[in-house]
């Protein structure tokens, strides 16, 4: 299995390939993509509590995002950005951080660096995550984590966000396993570690689920305006339900293309 690629080459590399993935649009419940490779997962609609939906021989497909996906992703982050308004009590993603374009610069940034994934499920986006072995930083280049937790090497995760069609399917956590085995096998990590919005205590509660701890950050006069300052992690080798029985990382040629 190859190695999760953080170079900005082959991000734009893989952007070439995007005929070979064929043409975006919009239909019903989500976004889609007209692909090649067609997977088709059944999910059964059991709450997720951590561990995984058996879907026979059809997991989700994998892959790396490209730099033409980023109206995809932006669509599943709207999406997740509409439920929280309307469902949870908390002010995340309220409205675009720092600003709309910003936010968005952020996110093809991430794309293009070959830092963000997606899930698909046949040819809709069923989720995304940002795997980062470069430590966050907030809008003063200012590290995120406090000086005394950065000894220890770690890969870092954001932006995982399952689309609410398959809320319940185990994806979530599946990719959190994922990262972990990608810490491991591709940067030699200890860790993986999240920032999550401070004021979103249910989240924090489920990350606590998928056994992350929460770790003291700084003082929060030092990161102002930062809206993500509660911290988890988790050890990469802690034991966790074999994702690969619902997902399958598309892999690369030697040409760079996914087969």
């Amino acid at each position: 299995m190859s190695k999760t690629p953080v170079g900005r080459s082959l991000a734009w590399s893989l952007f070439s390939q995007a005929n070979w993935f064929g043409r975006f649009d919009r239909r019903g419940r989500g976004w889609h993509r007209t692909c090649i490779n067609v997977t088709y997962p059944v999910v059964s609609p059991t709450p997720d509590q951590g561990d995984y939906v058996s879907v026979g021989k059809y997991p989700f497909v994998l892959r790396l995002g490209m730099p033409g996906d980023l109206e995809i992703v932006s669509g599943l982050v709207r999406e997740a950005a509409g439920w929280l308004r309307t469902s949870k009590n908390t002010d995340q993603w309220t409205k675009p951080w720092p600003d709309r374009a910003r936010h968005r610069e952020r996110m093809l940034n991430d794309l293009v660096k070959g830092k963000t994934w997606l899930v698909w499920d046949g040819v809709t986006a069923a989720a995304t995550i940002t795997v980062d072995a470069d430590e966050p930083l907030d809008l003063n280049e200012q590290p995120v984590w406090p000086e005394r937790e950065r000894r220890r090497s770690a890969l870092y995760v954001r932006r995982i966000v399952v689309a609410r069609t398959y809320a319940g399917s185990g994806l979530g956590a599946a990719l959190l396993d994922w990262a972990a085995d990608v810490a491991q096998r591709d940067h030699g990590a200890a860790l993986i570690r999240i920032d999550v919005w401070t004021t979103n205590l249910e989240l924090h509660a489920y990350y606590e689920g998928q056994r992350f701890t929460r770790r003291q950050g700084r003082n929060p006069a030092e990161l102002a305006g930062y809206p993500s300052q509660a911290l988890f992690q988790r050890e990469a080798d802690m034991p966790g339900s074999d994702y690969k029985k619902l997902l399958t990382e598309e892999e690369r040629n030697d040409q760079g293309k996914f087969r």
